[in-house]
């Protein structure tokens, strides 16, 4: 289990931290069958970035990392301008996932395995308010979201209640 601010996978380039020494690690040498990205709803890490200023402090530590949800905040903004800011938290807090999940599949270890279908990606949300879970599995055969040119569709959502 990884556990980081704001339960983020940064971008493949971004080079060496411990999230993808730990993926690298989990996929090729204990040969896990299952990635889950989970975040949670209240999730300090992204208030954090929607409250950022895109000039902010680039000397923290913090806004160094959850600037890799950017896209994620981006996408928010777009998609929900006419929401209130905690609506548009919640929004941010699954699309920060699902960046996550076509994040892994620029890791070369992981983007084949998933090819051969020996690795899936997950996505999962806790509701804590409403005690709801949830999850989804990214279908890399999809045709949703974009990464590098292909597509992905999200498959097996389950609710919890």
């Amino acid at each position: 289990m990884i556990r980081n601010v704001a339960n983020l996978v940064p971008p493949f380039e971004n080079g060496a931290s411990e999230t993808n020494a730990a993926l690298e690690f989990a996929v090729n040498t204990l040969e896990v069958e299952n990635i889950f990205v989970i975040g949670h709803s209240s999730c300090a890490g992204i208030e954090t970035l929607m409250t950022m200023q895109d000039d902010g402090d680039s000397s923290s530590f913090t806004h160094r990392w959850v600037v890799n949800a950017k896209v994620a905040k981006l996408r928010t903004k777009a998609a929900a301008p006419h929401l209130s800011f905690d609506q548009q938290c919640r929004y941010c807090e699954k699309e920060s996932i699902n960046r996550s999940l076509l994040n892994l599949l620029a890791y070369p270890w992981i983007a084949d395995k998933v090819r051969k279908k020996l690795l899936s990606v997950h996505g999962g949300h806790y509701d804590f308010l409403n005690c709801a879970f949830d999850k989804w599995t990214l279908d890399v055969n999809g045709s949703n979201n974009t990464l590098g040119g292909k597509h992905y569709l999200v498959k097996d959502r389950e609710l919890w209640l």
